[in-house]
Formats: C-alpha cells, sequence, structure tokens
C-alpha cells in the first residue's frame, strides 16, 4: 500500500514550473499600508536564503495579482523571443526561453504547495479563477507559430552548432514539446485546442477543491464511544479533538484519507463501524450533491478523448504516453498483464485464509472490504505473531526522520542536515531544515509537513519551491508533505510502518530534487517522464529495513531500547502478507485510469459508476472483497495532479527500483561508494539522457519484472 499512496505532486500548473526564470521583474505595488502602498512579496526575488519564500510577509491577497502580472510579463518576454529579427539561435531562443517567467514560476510553484497543503476559501477561488488563463498562457507560448518556427530551424541544424549533451537534449525537448503541445494544427485548431484546454484546468481546479469538500463533509461522526472499540485511546483521543475542532465536542469525528481504505478500518473491532466508515469513504463524492464529482470527471475524460482526436491520436493515452518511458499504451497493458493474474490469484488466497478465520470465529458472514484489513490483521498476527500496536512505539516521527531518513542519505550520499527555527512557515506545523552535501556546502532546503488537516489535500507528495539550474544559479528549495494522525497535545508522534516508508519514499524524491544538477532548470531533477519519476522514491524505501538503518531508529519512544530482534525478524518475515490485496487494489487505479484514457472521441461520454466496473471486470480485476486504490470520483492523481494516462506508473517504477536495488544487494549494499554511482548515474542527471538508457547503464540491463514479483512475494 505504502508505494502507492505517495506520489509527486503535479498540480495543474506543471508546465509553467518547467520554466523557471532570471529575467529581472519590475517593482509593482497593490493597494495598502501606511503610506498607501505594499509591496507585494513575489515581485522580486526572496531575500531569505536560496530564495526561500517570506512566508511571514506572504498573504492570500497576494497571489492573484502576482499570478496575473507574471502571466502578463512571461508573454512579453515570449513575444521578445518569438518576434526577434535575428537569426534563431540556442541562446536568443532556448536560453532566452528558460529564463522566462521568473515571476510566475516563483509565485505558482509557492501557491500550489499553499494551495494543496494549506487551502482556505479565498485560495479556492484563486485556484478556479487563474486555472483556465494558465492554461492559455501555457497555449500563448506552445502554440506560439513564430517561436515554433524559431525552435524547428534550430533543431534541424542541432548537429552542426557544436552543442554539449545537455544543451542538445534541451533542442530536441522542445521540439517534441512544442509538438506534443499542438503546435503543427492549423490556426483553427488551435483555437479549439486553447478552448479544451482552458475548460479542462478549469474542471480540474474545480474537481479539487470539490474532493476536498466531499472528504471534509464525508468524515464520520460517532456518538458513541462504545462503537470505537479496537482503537487505541491516542486514536480516541485525536478523533475526540477533531470533534471539538468542529465544534461537536463530546462526540468523535473520523476524518478520511484519499485511498478507498482508511487506516482504522485493521482496529475497530464493531463491524457495523467499519461498514459505516468504508461507506463513508467509497461513496464520499457520489451522494448527488455539491460534492458530487461524477458529471465533472465525466466531462474531462471527455475533453481528453476530443483533445487527443484533434491532435491526430486513437486517444489521451496514446498522446501522452508518447514521451514517457512505455511510449505506448500497448507497453503499459503487456506490462500490467504481467501483474494481474499473479496478483490476484495471492489476493483470493488471501481472502480464503481471511474467509477461514471469519469461520472459524463463527462470524456467520462473508468477507466484505470493510472486514478486510480487521480480519487480515489478525491473520498476520496468527502467521507471524506480529501486532501494529507492538511496533509503533519504536517509529516516533521525529526519530524516524532524523536517525532513519536523514541517516541513511548520510550513509549512501555523505549528506548532513540541521534544523532551523527562523525561517518562517505557512503552518505552524511545517519544519525546516538546511541540507548539507558531502563537502559541507549547502545543497539546499528542505520543508516537511507531515500532520493532515481538514484544509490539506489528501496523499503525499514533494515539489520544488525553488527549483535547481546552474543558468539561473538557483540551488534547491524542496518540500515533502504527508498526512500522518496528529497526535494529542503533549503526546508523541508515534507512527506506523507504512507511514515511516511513506517518510523514506517522499524523501527519495527530495534526493531527486537536491541532487539535481542541471544547466537548465527544464532538464533539471524531478522533472522527468511520471514513469521515471517514481523510481528514486520507490527506491529510497528499501533502506528503511536495511539492518544498519533500522537500528539507528527503530528504538523505543520511552525507553531509548531498540526494537528486540525478534521483532525485527517478524517484520521482514510479515514483508509479503497481504501483498496480494495491495497490488490488486492498485492495480484497479491502473485499469480504471487506462479505461478512461483510452476512450475514443465517438464513445467518450459515460455513465461513470457503470464504466468503471466494466473497466475492473474487462481487466480481471472485479473482486468484490478489492476495491480499487481510488474510485473515478475521487481519483486526484488522474483527474488534477498529471498523472492521467500516466497511474501505471507507480507499478513500472516498482520494477524499476527493485531491479535497481537488486544491484546493490550484488555489489555490497548500503555503502557511500554505491551510493556515490546510484547519485551520479540516475539521481543527479534529470532528464539529460535516455530514460532506458540511464537505467541500463546502472543496471547493465534493460528492467528486469523478476526483482518486483519476487519482492512482492508473488514469485519464489
Amino acid at each position: 500500500m505504502h508505494k502507492y499512496m505517495n506520489l509527486k505532486k503535479f498540480s495543474y500548473l506543471s508546465v509553467l514550473a518547467l520554466l523557471a526564470a532570471t529575467t529581472s521583474c519590475k517593482r509593482l505595488s497593490t493597494a495598502g499600508a501606511d503610506n498607501g502602498e505594499e509591496t507585494n512579496p513575489f515581485f522580486e526575488a526572496s531575500k531569505l536564503p536560496l530564495q526561500a519564500p517570506d512566508f511571514a510577509k506572504i498573504k492570500d491577497s497576494d497571489y492573484q495579482p502576482a499570478l496575473e502580472e507574471g502571466m502578463k510579463q512571461q508573454q512579453a518576454e515570449i513575444n521578445k523571443i518569438a518576434e526577434n529579427t535575428e537569426a534563431p539561435t540556442f541562446e536568443n531562443t532556448l536560453v532566452a526561453l528558460e529564463k522566462s517567467g521568473q515571476l510566475l514560476t516563483r509565485v505558482n510553484n509557492v501557491f500550489s504547495l499553499v494551495s494543496s497543503a494549506n487551502t482556505n476559501p479565498t485560495l479556492q477561488k484563486v485556484q478556479e479563477e487563474e486555472a483556465p488563463k494558465l492554461a492559455a498562457n501555457t497555449d500563448a507560448i506552445f502554440l506560439n507559430t513564430k517561436l515554433f518556427k524559431r525552435v524547428q530551424t534550430i533543431y534541424q541544424k542541432r548537429n552542426e552548432l557544436k552543442l554539449d549533451a545537455e544543451s542538445k537534449r534541451l533542442v530536441e525537448y522542445y521540439e517534441q514539446k512544442f509538438e506534443l503541445a499542438g503546435a503543427n494544427l492549423s490556426e483553427s485548431d488551435k483555437e479549439t485546442l486553447k478552448k479544451y484546454n482552458q475548460e479542462e484546468a478549469g474542471l480540474s481546479a474545480k474537481f479539487v477543491n470539490m474532493v476536498l469538500a466531499a472528504n471534509k463533509a464525508g468524515a464520520l461522526l460517532i456518538s458513541d464511544k462504545a462503537e470505537l472499540a479496537g482503537l487505541s485511546d491516542a486514536e480516541i483521543q485525536a478523533a475526540a479533538d477533531n470533534a471539538k475542532n468542529t465544534k461537536q465536542d463530546g462526540k468523535w469525528l473520523i476524518s478520511l484519507q484519499n485511498t478507498t481504505q482508511q487506516p482504522l478500518l485493521q482496529s475497530l473491532s464493531k463491524r457495523a463501524t467499519r461498514q459505516k466508515l468504508f461507506e463513508a469513504s467509497y461513496n464520499r463524492a457520489e451522494k448527488g450533491d455539491a460534492n458530487d464529482t461524477r458529471a465533472t470527471i465525466a466531462r474531462i475524460a471527455e475533453l481528453h478523448a476530443l483533445e487527443a482526436k484533434l491532435m491526430g491520436f486513437r486517444n489521451y493515452a496514446d498522446w501522452k504516453l508518447h514521451d514517457q518511458m512505455a511510449q505506448t499504451p500497448e507497453a503499459v497493458e503487456k506490462f500490467l498483464a504481467q501483474l494481474i493474474p499473479a496478483a490476484t490469484s495471492k489476493a483470493k488466497a488471501e481472502a480464503a485464509d481471511i474467509q477461514a478465520l471469519i469461520d472459524q470465529q463463527k462470524g456467520g458472514f462473508k468477507l466484505e472490504p470493510w472486514d478486510w484489513n480487521y480480519y487480515a490483521e489478525q491473520v498476520r498476527k496468527a502467521k507471524y505473531n506480529l501486532d501494529e500496536n507492538e511496533i509503533k512505539p519504536y517509529f516516533e516521527l521525529d526519530k524516524v526522520l532524523k536517525d532513519g531518513v536523514f541517516y541513511a542519505a548520510n550513509q549512501l550520499y555523505g549528506l548532513t542536515f540541521k534544523e532551523r527555527k527562523d525561517l518562517p512557515v505557512y503552518q505552524e506545523d511545517v519544519r525546516v531544515f538546511d541540507v548539507f552535501d558531502k563537502d559541507s556546502t549547502q545543497l539546499g532546503i528542505f520543508y516537511c509537513d507531515y500532520f493532515k488537516r481538514d484544509n490539506k489535500n489528501g496523499g503525499a507528495w514533494m515539489n520544488n519551491i525553488v527549483g535547481q539550474s546552474k543558468l539561473l544559479n538557483q540551488k534547491p528549495v524542496i518540500y515533502n508533505v504527508c498526512n500522518f494522525t496528529k497526535p494529542a497535545p503533549g503526546k508523541p508522534a508515534l507512527i506506523s510502518a507504512d507511514d515511516a516508508k511513506t517518510m523514506f519514499h517522499e524523501f527519495g524524491h527530495g534526493l531527486h530534487g537536491l541532487f539535481a544538477n542541471q544547466q537548465y532548470p527544464t532538464l533539471a531533477s524531478p522533472n522527468t517522464a511520471r514513469d521515471y519519476v517514481e523510481f528514486p522514491s520507490q527506491f529510497n524505501e528499501h533502506w528503511m529495513m536495511d539492518p544498519k538503518i533500522f537500528a539507528h531508529f527503530a528504538v523505543h519512544y520511552q525507553t531509548g531500547a531498540p526494537m528486540p530482534q525478534a521483532l525485527v525478524d517478524k517484520i521482514k518475515k510479515a514483508g509479503t502478507f497481504n501483498q496480494g490485496y495491495a497490488l490488486t487494489e492498485a492495480l484497479g487505479g491502473d485499469a480504471i485510469d487506462m479505461a478512461w484514457n483510452t476512450l475514443g472521441a465517438d464513445n467518450a461520454k459515460q455513465d461513470v459508476d457503470k464504466f468503471e466496473a466494466a473497466a475492473l471486470a474487462k481487466a480481471g480485476l472485479n473482486l468484490s472483497q478489492v476495491p480499487p486504490r481510488y474510485r473515478s470520483s475521487y481519483f486526484l492523481h488522474i483527474w488534477a495532479n498529471g498523472y492521467a494516462a500516466g497511474y501505471y506508473a507507480y507499478a513500472w517504477t516498482e520494477m524499476l527500483d527493485d531491479d535497481a536495488y537488486s544491484w546493490f544487494e550484488e555489489n555490497g549494499g548500503l555503502t557511500r561508494a554505491n551510493g556515490q554511482r546510484f547519485r551520479d548515474m540516475i539521481l543527479s542527471k534529470g532528464n539529460t539522457e535516455n530514460y532506458g538508457d540511464m537505467f541500463k547503464a546502472f543496471r547493465g540491463h534493460e528492467p528486469d519484472i523478476k526483482s518486483m514479483l519476487k519482492s512482492r512475494g508473488l514469485v519464489k
């Protein structure tokens, strides 16, 4: 589960994030303070270290004018490049493009973070109003005929220009980017595509806000404490605090995570409560109310099909996979077909084990989705004598972070970290760390925001606030956002093994960003294909259970005693437990995504519920006890976060990460030399080389699925 709940967060502004900049921005003002004017903090680069945003100065009212002015400035810069009467050169066209849009990139990166992790009605309104304009701004760049002709001219002469490898890659990147954006369309078709893009951007922004509202409204309110039987005192207190925060004192409120299954279903012993919690999650965005997303996503799917047809592709997946590692829907389907039979077979065997336990206990009912995690935990205890509550006291969040996540980065790559309290943050739970390289020079800055809030999108993600670029003289400022349950005041933040692995995962994305070593911001890590970007993050998960790393952080939060070896051994033995279920629910998401995005324009209008059920049945994933990890109606990845026709990327990159980890196992495991090799050949490369070639150079052969199947316990 952990591997499929994480994502690198790509907002609908992601294309613009690739267009970082250095052009100076004139000082502008908005009405405000004592002298009648107050400078918008985005209108010039932050004076804080590495241009970290000064959240103490940023107000909600600053974002919209800065976005508007940023688009205005970037269009002026783009027009200057396009209208240049000098012959197109690499410098006056592509380097100038790389330098365009500084203000827009600066505000966009911060707005994307805050509107996702700490939103409010004001920011949501800005999101919905600006999304179509931002889509139009992107189209105005990539559908600019004069600009495209300049790019084409350079592309045609690329072998004569004596460019270094990264510069040549940039030429090829832009030529493909313009073509895939519609630059070769007729003028009338360009106008049609612009309308589609703007409508889709507006609907995606609306969808994000609807899901957030649905999550909040769908939280399960409990009036009788007896219904919470099975939960720990800390979990009950957290639910009481949630209720109190919503002015429902004396009750208990269970918030919804973004996934279909909910964490507390593992512990709740009253079946009726489990069913209510599951159904609250499953139906959150399908209640026929203001938060019902079905009409919205049906229209987005239709727009995807119409856009693809306009572009001359069979369907949206055919179009969007063109610049990915997989390249075609057929390659994705072939890959998934290697996983589905093994996953579902194991899931059915797991279901039989669970049903046997229910029957043994004289339950008198057939296994349902809301029963799975509760009884699976009991099966795990019986098979491996392993109790999650026995593990949690050894996983205190701060210890996992500093002595686990950071320590692994030190042992592999020589990094060191120092927390700083002087930089302002956007919410009180956020922490900030300076990151120092092996030679003690500052590599970047890391923000982390780990606890769930009602105004935070679900899931976990990483992104840049400031992207790395030698051209722009910028070092990376990155962040990780998660949704762990916040402990009651004065209590330790004890997390699950899955939560701990999520921290390693997201910091794997962070390392990808921190180790970026590119001249051009567009090619800098983690700006890579969707089916490559999850490779570094999932690879980093492996180090959590490395004996050296695990022993360093897995100590009892009260006594400091290391986790007993017997318990460590149990965790390792149980490592492949329930993996049939975990992979099947994730593959359900893959099937739903690919089904929606392989629709042709002639049959794009679909009934959401019927279509989803048919997609799962066609893929052989319609196991009644194993619902998809995300249903269409709250599938943020594919309708808003840039993973449309790309959710398979989590499984694809799991193949890459397990195969790469096998290289470490074959070559001495966790060593500085091995870490440096991975940094040099993978983490620091960004999008400067062909992804398949990069992987093959590191591993010595094409990606092999065997390590993944073995890691999941699906083959011996």
